[in-house]
């Protein structure tokens, strides 16, 4: 009985991580873009979606998890592509949880297309899709939550991917964003997003999708040998641990949402809708690795503390002159890191990780009477993740730019990305009746 309430449960949850790619996460960047790039920034979503999918299930699965719907745990830095390719070796009772994680690596892979916004070829972007999902993606994914070497030297807690995710996500931004270059007008010219409303729709349902992404993310014991899944321990497991995830993602997002927008005021002397939007994702971004591992005050410390820092990280772009375009650094990198860490200062033992025994020697975090052992474990996790994706992205953004080219022409992108790459407009509007057709 638990066990069938569990797939169905899973099957809305995979819905809604899809959801939050197609049409959220395209609907909240396009709406940020101008108007003569909010199709190519919609596409760059959907084709990654779609591109990254298909990439992880020939062979990504066979690479960062190589089990039968489960990790293997086998302590390899990587597993190899060929052993389950094509899902060879996996049950169709187990695709339920190949596809949950194949929409975890493709929103991931759309994270990082709001960094270069505006400028870059499709045709360079499915090839970059193809090779970072391959060396950087599911190599993190393998060490940080398929059993890899990294995580038996350093076991982190990461319930739903603020390293594998948004951390992943941010740096690979980052270091794309400086190879690509800025946008033709960067700080010469404003950019300042065309349509805020549809904006507000894709971080409202973000929120929404987020449900699946954190909740669906319990580790359920029914697919463990020694489990029951008609036991009293399994009943308890479903319903304490996904009540504590929905509710601290709630309480931290909400939280989050209140001090970008308390930043702003007293930085900027206004509260926007952007902030509200972005506070949100900032919100969602930090409490991802945390929702299993915090209580009520943690998330809501987790919240405060990582919407002030993003509010304040997405300010310092002009002054670093990055044009990091839809603040994927300031929001995913900076979220991902401050959540990850944060679980090393209010992560406890009675949060259902640390029921379910996944702390690591010394207790929870330093405000909740343990030790440095979980905050440094926290550490090497977010550093193992800069470095190793920092670097294969560095090889693989210059690897495209030296031969494909990642740029459109000059021109192109002073008349409109969408006319050049697709050979259409978002927006028709009548010449001299000022009517939207």
């Amino acid at each position: 009985m638990y066990l069938d309430g569990y797939l169905a449960f899973m099957l809305v949850a995979t819905a809604l991580v899809l959801m939050m790619t197609v049409p959220a996460l395209a609907l909240f960047y396009g709406g940020m873009t101008r108007s003569k790039s909010v199709l190519n920034m919609m596409m760059m979503s959907f084709v990654g979606f779609c591109v990254a999918g298909i990439v992880f299930v020939l062979w990504g699965w066979s690479m960062g998890w190589g089990g039968d719907g489960v990790p293997n745990l086998d302590g390899n830095f990587i597993n190899s592509p060929f052993d389950m390719f094509g899902l060879d070796g996996v049950s169709p009772a187990s695709y339920i949880f190949v596809a949950f994680q194949m929409t975890f690596a493709a929103i991931t892979v759309a994270l990082i297309s709001g960094a270069i916004a505006d400028r870059v070829k499709l045709s360079s972007w499915i090839v970059f899709t193809v090779v970072w999902i391959t060396l950087c993606y599911v190599v993190v994914a393998h060490n940080v939550w398929g059993g890899g070497w990294w995580a038996t030297k350093f076991p982190a807690l990461d319930y739903a991917g603020g390293t594998v995710v948004h951390i992943n996500a941010g740096i690979a931004g980052l270091v794309l964003a400086v190879i690509v270059g800025k946008r033709k007008g960067f700080m010469k010219e404003p950019m300042k997003p065309h349509n805020l409303t549809m904006t507000m729709l894709g971080a409202g349902l973000l929120w929404f999708g987020w449900y699946g992404f954190n909740v669906g993310s319990i580790v359920d014991c029914a697919w463990a040998t020694t489990c029951d899944p008609n036991g009293e321990w399994y009943a308890t497991q479903y319903i304490s641990e996904m009540s504590t995830t929905f509710l601290t993602t709630t309480l931290a997002t909400m939280a989050a949402c209140l001090a970008w927008l308390l930043v702003e005021r007293i930085v900027h002397g206004k509260a926007s809708a952007l902030g509200a939007a972005s506070g949100i994702v900032a919100g969602l971004v930090a409490i991802t690795p945390a929702c299993g591992s915090v209580d009520v005050y943690g998330a809501l410390a987790v919240g405060v503390v990582a919407g002030a820092l993003c509010a304040l990280a997405v300010s310092l772009k002009f002054k670093l002159k990055l044009d990091d375009s839809l603040d994927v650094v300031g929001v995913h990198l900076v979220g991902g890191i401050t959540g990850a860490l944060m679980i090393g200062l209010v992560g406890t033992l009675d949060s259902p990780q640390g029921l379910d025994g996944f702390f690591p020697e010394g207790g929870g975090g330093l405000f909740y009477g343990g030790d440095l052992t979980l905050l440094g474990h926290q550490f090497m996790a977010v550093l193992f993740t800069l470095v190793w994706t920092g670097v294969l992205t560095t090889v693989i953004g210059l690897a495209i730019k030296y031969t494909l080219g990642w740029r459109i022409p000059e021109e192109a992108e002073v008349d409109g990305i969408d006319a050049d790459q697709h050979g259409e407009t978002a927006y028709d509007i009548a010449t001299g009746s000022g009517v939207l057709a």
